[in-house]
């Protein structure tokens, strides 16, 4: 369960990026997560990385036989990324997930 994050006074929502994403398949929100995750391990946030590596655990479908295998994989790899970025191995959790991403984005464009 997600806690609320408080409202700060000097905190704005940028309306145009709550539409983009309130209007996004689920396929582009998956993207936009990596690419949130990617970014943060690039600035060496443990913290917001392994909260994006965490909503990607929560996306995991085990109930469809057919993705457990995958979804198997994908919690290891996820899990393994989150212990890694605990130990500040910034370079092998980047290389996991921008593979990831770029996998995930050409099957999107084949399809």
């Amino acid at each position: 369960m997600q806690t609320a994050v408080p409202f700060q006074k000097n905190r704005r929502i940028n309306p145009y990026l709550v539409n983009e994403i309130m209007g996004a398949k689920p396929e582009q929100l998956l993207i936009k997560i990596y690419d949130f995750a990617i970014l943060h391990c690039q600035k060496h946030n443990m913290i917001k990385t392994n909260e994006s590596l965490q909503v990607l655990v929560n996306s995991l479908n085990f109930n469809d036989e057919s993705a457990r295998e995958i979804s198997t994989g994908l919690l290891k790899l996820y899990q393994f990324c989150q212990e890694q970025m605990r130990k500040k191995n910034y370079d092998e959790v980047y290389k996991i997930l921008t593979g990831l991403r770029d996998t995930w984005h050409a099957a999107f464009n084949s399809r």
